[in-house]
């Protein structure tokens, strides 16, 4: 991908082939990793590479996803952005609970400021938990405007939202501007399609997670095939598919090994042409 290939998020203009931090943590992104160094180069290598834009939030971990990055990484680069997310705690039991009430929410940007060790978060999504992985109809208005006052304090740059839907959105809008939204969105899971344009005009970035979730066999078959005569990993398809499917689309794929890091960032050099990219399209379309 060219240095060019870029998208604004908030005031700053990133490259559209980030990283998501996620799973640093250990597993269920929950603990410590297995090996502290091996996450440390991954996310050295990451910037090293170009990557100017990372994901991350103190509940992976908790707390273990934003300590690494401040190991790994302080003092940042001018450069880099980090995007955090709040609205959920950990409980002992590694489950994932809603924590959307004002003082929680305070609390949850305050240990953010402290993990990562900055004096300000540049951007901040309010994860609504909805469905877990499916955004539910319902006012944000209490937790969105309680990180809209945050950020009136200085300790927020920008605002950005995760598991929403386009009336969250606006409301949100109605409330203090939104850099980004973050959603379940692949080859296969295309409920946000009419979303993905509607911020593509409004100069909102969409950041989609779970860029392989929920493929069938057969539909994980076919892009395995196309995989394989581009001679590429079903995995660097997806990311390319991604990239080719809105300008506005900004990727963070996470893993914690160097190996696929590698291959992921390649995947923005993979060229998809029109044949191939109607023959992708269709992937969606097989059950």
């Amino acid at each position: 991908m060219s240095p060019s290939d870029t998208f604004v998020l908030g005031d700053r203009r990133v490259r559209r082939m980030g990283y998501g931090a996620m799973q640093l943590a250990g597993p269920q992104v929950f603990g410590p990793p297995k090996d502290r160094a091996a996450a440390v180069a991954v996310l050295r290598e990451a910037v090293a590479s170009g990557v100017d834009h990372i994901d991350t939030s103190d509940f992976y971990g908790p707390h273990v996803t934003n300590q690494i990055i401040r190991e790994a990484l302080a003092p940042y680069p001018r450069e880099l952005t980090l995007v955090t997310k709040v609205g959920a705690v950990r409980g002992d039991d590694a489950s994932w609970n809603v924590a959307a009430r004002p003082d929680a929410l305070r609390r949850a940007v305050e240990d953010n400021l402290r993990h990562l060790g900055v004096d300000v978060l540049e951007v901040v999504n309010f994860r609504e938990m909805g469905d877990v992985h499916a955004p539910k109809e319902g006012s944000i208005a209490e937790a969105f405007g309680t990180l809209a006052r945050l950020r009136e304090e200085g300790k927020i740059r920008h605002l950005g939202l995760s598991n929403v839907t386009l009336a969250q959105v606006r409301e949100a809008q109605g409330i203090a501007p939104v850099v980004c939204v973050q959603n379940q969105y692949n080859l296969v899971q295309r409920d946000d399609d009419a979303l993905v344009d509607t911020l593509r005009d409004m100069g909102i970035a969409y950041v989609p997670f779970f860029p392989l979730g929920g493929f069938s066999p057969l539909q994980s078959e076919a892009l395995s095939a196309v995989a394989a005569r581009l001679e590429a990993t079903p995995m660097q398809v997806a990311l390319a598919w991604l990239l080719h499917r809105s300008p506005n689309i900004l990727l963070i794929p996470g893993t914690s090994s160097l190996g696929h890091l590698r291959e992921n960032l390649a995947a923005a050099n993979l060229a998809l042409d029109e044949a191939v990219r109607r023959e992708l399209d269709a992937i969606g379309t097989r059950s």
